[in-house]
């Protein structure tokens, strides 16, 4: 199965944070990420009870640390967008549709929970690769903490070993930049961008890409780009072999 990171950002209260540590060794999980914590004591290591090596070894980072390490970022989120036109957090999936997307990865999946007053911010939101929404009464959906890494953790508490290995973050964030410079060559209106490159993350995160599939995505550009400018390319590549030899 792919190596699961549960990532709790700015979490308030060090109760919830030991309970988290207690589910995700119910269900088998235990690479515990902190981001910007709470202040944990006692308290904390009461509410994890048998799991207090999880907490132990939790992990405090901060946001691109995890964003940098991460192959692929789901973010959790109980308010969900109801028109394509405010498409920040949709298309949004389910946490037994999360299941099935990430089987076959194996690679380093960072699954972020938010704060317990107001879950993740619009620009966290944004930069995630999927969006993951458990079904809840629409009278009072948000869930505690706690309760929502449970069930996110019991859907995927029985994943298969992944079968091959996602493009790298890394190389993903290559693949962004070389789309939004493209946008740029093509004179696509700058009061789109914005809305653009997140509808371009959606879909390229739920494709769950390969090394060889964000190459193949470059080549595809590149010669697009030739088209458009060969001589440029043709300059850029005399420069290129006139540098300086080893």
């Amino acid at each position: 199965m792919p190596e699961i990171d549960i990532v709790l950002v700015a979490p308030l209260y060090e109760g919830n944070v030991g309970f988290v540590a207690r589910v995700m060794k119910n269900f088998g999980f235990s690479c515990l990420v902190m981001i910007d914590p709470c202040t944990l004591g006692q308290e904390a290591q009461a509410r994890a009870a048998h799991a207090r090596d999880v907490l132990d070894s939790a992990e405090i980072l901060t946001l691109g640390e995890v964003f940098s390490r991460s192959d692929l970022v789901i973010a959790t989120t109980g308010e969900v967008s109801k028109s394509i036109c405010t498409p920040n957090r949709m298309p949004y999936f389910q946490p037994s549709e999360i299941r099935d997307m990430i089987a076959d990865v194996d690679g380093r999946i960072a699954i972020l929970f938010g704060r317990e007053n107001w879950g993740l911010n619009n620009e966290e939101i944004f930069r995630s690769d999927i969006i993951c929404t458990i079904p809840a009464s629409d009278n009072y959906p948000i869930l505690n903490l706690s309760h929502a890494v449970a069930i996110i953790c019991y859907e995927l508490s029985y994943l298969s070993r992944g079968d091959y290995l996602l493009a790298s973050r890394e190389e993903m964030d290559h693949l962004y930049a070389h789309i939004d410079a493209y946008l740029d060559k093509i004179d696509h209106p700058s009061f789109k961008r914005r809305p653009t490159m997140l509808l371009i993350r959606r879909v390229l995160g739920r494709a769950k890409l390969t090394a060889r599939e964000a190459s193949t995505l470059h080549g595809l550009m590149r010669r697009s780009e030739w088209h458009l400018n060969p001589e440029e390319f043709v300059r850029k590549k005399a420069q290129d072999d006139d540098g300086p030899q080893d």
